[in-house]
């Protein structure tokens, strides 16, 4: 239900007039499919709401999973039958364009990047707590590829993982949206980073600051004798039983991806299997579903303002091509991050 703006605005945000999105009516596995461009009303928000005009966001595995309702553990959030949502967008990066009245902290006109439901449109509504200032050094379609990500693997590597100076530690899927950010978080941490991709992709990892690097096309980056004290497994392609043997005795793993294959579990069961298993073990093997929060946020724009971490992205795509965006996503093709940008007028 459309709810009233109670709030100070600009411009007509009472919830009245219409605005471009990315409107998707089903499920579907395929982006082409089931996302397309139309119209929808503008949201109006409530006491405690921003309204964001959004400039600028991105696409994640979590985009995929929304859209096609995979696996079915996520659809009493998404929606039984049909997505509860218009469009599967979370990541953003804007402008304020109204606050309700029970609002403190923002302003219309300031720049602010985060999280809010249905971002693949001209405007969002977002939670206060989900949103910070945008960091200055960044474009918006810059912005909008940290939230989501860039929390993951914040989380992952610093707080899961407990990553510090010297530590050895591996990362799978280290060329993608999270592993960017992740191979840069630990690397700023001190830790000695090894880092997984494809031939590709291997200078880019390098880049960020992988001290080894393995192209998992020509080697099996299991089969060596190193032993590490944190894995961070993104790439989910790899069983429980072969991480296990690359961990050290006392080691860390942190599972962050899973399979995307299986339409109940879809990878889930073996991140439930390890930490099942933690408790019986020297090795702490472990998961997370990271939180999505203003705090997180405004560490990101510390390290981000200090140098310390920056996206990479890919490519950038106009909204009307939000289905290509996902589809090069699940090609693999992608190196860091895929952005959306809105038009501006």
């Amino acid at each position: 239900m459309r709810m009233q703006n109670t709030g100070k605005s600009t411009g007509t945000t009472d919830g009245t007039g219409t605005m471009t999105a990315v409107v998707q009516e089903r499920y579907g596995a395929r982006p082409e499919d089931v996302l397309r461009t139309g119209r929808l009303p503008l949201p109006g928000i409530g006491a405690g709401e921003v309204l964001v005009r959004v400039r600028a966001s991105s696409v994640d595995r979590g985009t995929w999973h929304m859209m096609a309702g995979l696996p079915y553990a996520v659809r009493p959030v998404s929606g039984l039958r049909r997505p509860k949502l218009p469009n599967p967008g979370r990541n953003l990066a804007g402008i304020v364009e109204a606050v309700g009245r029970e609002v403190t902290g923002f302003a219309p006109g300031d720049e602010v990047y985060g999280t809010a439901p249905a971002a693949f449109a001209e405007y969002a509504v977002a939670r206060p707590d989900r949103i910070a200032p945008k960091p200055a050094g960044l474009t918006f379609e810059e912005a909008a590829t940290v939230p989501v990500s860039a929390l993951t693997a914040l989380q992952a590597v610093r707080d899961k993982g407990r990553v510090r100076e010297g530590r050895r530690v591996l990362i799978t899927g280290a060329a993608g949206g999270v592993g960017t950010f992740a191979v840069q978080l630990a690397h700023g941490l001190g830790a000695v980073v090894t880092a997984v991709a494809s031939t590709g992709k291997l200078d880019t990892v390098r880049a960020l600051g992988a001290d080894h690097v393995v192209d998992y096309t020509r080697e099996d980056f299991l089969a060596a004798p190193e032993r590490y004290d944190t894995i961070i497994d993104i790439a989910g392609n790899r069983t429980l039983r072969d991480l296990r043997r690359a961990l050290a005795p006392r080691g860390r793993l942190v599972i962050t991806g899973g399979e995307t294959n299986g339409r109940w579990l879809g990878g889930t069961d073996r991140q439930l299997r390890a930490q099942l298993l933690s408790p019986f073990t020297d090795q702490h093997l472990g998961t997370f579903i990271a939180s999505e929060h203003a705090d997180g946020l405004r560490e990101l724009t510390a390290l981000v303002d200090a140098g310390t971490l920056r996206p990479v992205v890919d490519r950038t795509y106009p909204l009307a091509e939000a289905a290509a965006a996902v589809r090069h996503l699940l090609d693999g093709r992608a190196t860091g991050k895929l952005a959306l940008a809105l038009p501006t007028g």
